[in-house]
């Protein structure tokens, strides 16, 4: 019938053989009757949502047994139903309109991918040759289930590329979990992973879900890796090749669905000679190897990431910051960033609460990175400074060091638009000192519009 609608259809007599069939014949559209031997119409939706990207799908219901076919709609996410005996035209328009939907599904993923490659894919921005190659790398690991390797330098983003797979994977509604092994001590980590029954060991008090529990049906990242003990590498392995876990001191394994990614700063060839990383983990971790560079090797990236963190930032801080002046810009290409994207981030917070709106200015900027050039930093300060400039707060000589501290709040303050949090975080004091000095200062802070 519907080759007759130019539709191209295969069969299966249950959920099973239909399960198979797909891996060879990708549907567009799913017609699945609910009542079927073996596993039937409801089993086999729950399979293909957990494996994720269900296409479109139109259940078949007999008279009198809607209430169900709803309720998989509903619970399952399948596209609509369709009441026995079919009707061929209303099952035509159907079929149509759950094609349509498909195509707009599968442009929409390729808008996304393409979205990727012009700079951006997800929090991840650059447009250097090296950044480019990543997020094919990303498109092309992130919708698999293979173990990934994220290395490089400490503050290169290690974290943001793991969740970025995490995104890009069908496991993306499940949780993600990251775990710093080098954070924790040796005594501790294996009780963090794989979790513990209660009384298992001193201080046991009840039972506890480990990280491989808590990621179930997602993405659990294992930062630094290589710090791992090599007793709990063992264990870990184990995880990795049959997909089970006992807690300590448990007598039953359980079976886990969590998405292993593991990330270090270290070389992995290196610490695998250097004993610190099992040779068998390595090339189990290393199916998908991902390296990120340093800011030093891709510093055509560094304008792009310093305007999506000074976005992050704006919101974060509540401030309206909308640029960086050229010789910002300049300054910030210049330097090799030993602290890579986390360091930059550092600078440009402290600016963007400097600045508090506009343009960052060379003003804001830290002294380290101001003598990059001498000249410029030389013509900033030979400038003459207007007493009407905003940035600045000048005082007569013979002003006290208390009508000095006062000023200098009440200008800030003011500066600010009275937001106290960003106030005190310029002028370096606690938010408790800042409101005790207002009390102090009474009426003569309501005179700049100001309240304690």
């Amino acid at each position: 019938m519907v080759s007759a609608w130019g539709m191209t259809a295969e069969t299966a007599a249950e959920g099973n053989e239909a399960l198979g069939k797909l891996e060879q014949f990708p549907a567009d559209v799913i017609l699945t009757d609910l009542n079927m031997p073996g596993l039937d119409g409801f089993g086999f939706l729950q399979k293909l949502r957990e494996a994720g990207d269900m296409p479109p799908t139109i259940v078949l219901t007999a008279f009198g047994d809607i209430e169900t076919a709803v309720r998989t709609v509903h619970e399952l996410g399948a596209y609509w139903y369709q009441e026995k005996p079919v009707k061929p035209r209303e099952l035509e328009v159907l079929l149509r309109r759950a094609g349509a939907h498909a195509s707009l599904h599968t442009e929409k993923r390729m808008l996304e991918r393409q979205l990727g490659y012009k700079g951006a894919l997800g929090r991840l921005v650059g447009t250097s040759p090296k950044m480019m190659e990543i997020f094919t790398l990303l498109q092309q690991a992130g919708p698999s289930k293979a173990c990934v390797l994220i290395t490089g330098e400490s503050g290169t983003g290690k974290e943001l590329v793991a969740r970025t797979i995490h995104e890009l994977s069908p496991r993306r509604q499940g949780p993600f979990i990251a775990i710093n092994c080098a954070a924790l001590p040796e005594t501790l980590i294996e009780s963090e992973l794989f979790g513990h029954e209660k009384g298992s060991f001193t201080g046991a008090s009840e039972r506890r879900a480990g990280c491989f529990e808590v990621a179930q049906h997602g993405t659990l990242l294992l930062d630094e890796i290589g710090e791992m003990p090599l007793p709990t590498q063992a264990k870990l392995l184990r995880i990795l090749e049959d997909s089970r876990v006992r807690r300590l001191g448990g007598k039953n394994e359980f079976e886990v669905d969590v998405r292993v990614v593991a990330a270090t700063n270290k070389v992995p060839s290196e610490a695998v000679k250097g004993g610190h990383l099992r040779e068998d983990l390595y090339y189990r971790l290393n199916v998908f190897h991902i390296h990120l560079p340093p800011m030093r090797e891709r510093k055509e990236d560094i304008s792009a990431i310093a305007e999506a963190l000074v976005a992050d930032l704006n919101r974060k801080h509540e401030c309206r910051v909308s640029d960086l002046s050229p010789d910002v810009l300049k300054a910030l290409e210049a330097h090799d960033w030993p602290g890579n994207v986390r360091e930059l981030r550092n600078v440009l917070e402290r600016a963007v609460i400097l600045a508090g709106e506009g343009t960052i200015e060379w003003k804001h900027l830290p002294a380290f990175l101001q003598g990059r050039q001498t000249a410029a930093a030389a013509a900033t300060a030979e400038a003459p400074v207007s007493a009407n400039d905003p940035g600045f707060v000048r005082f007569p000589i013979g002003t006290t060091v208390e009508d000095a501290e006062k000023g200098l709040i009440l200008r800030t303050l003011e500066h600010t638009r009275n937001n106290k949090t960003r106030a005190a975080e310029i002028l370096g004091i606690s938010l408790k000192t800042l409101h005790n000095k207002l009390k102090e200062y009474g009426s003569s802070a309501k005179e700049f519009g100001v309240g304690s």
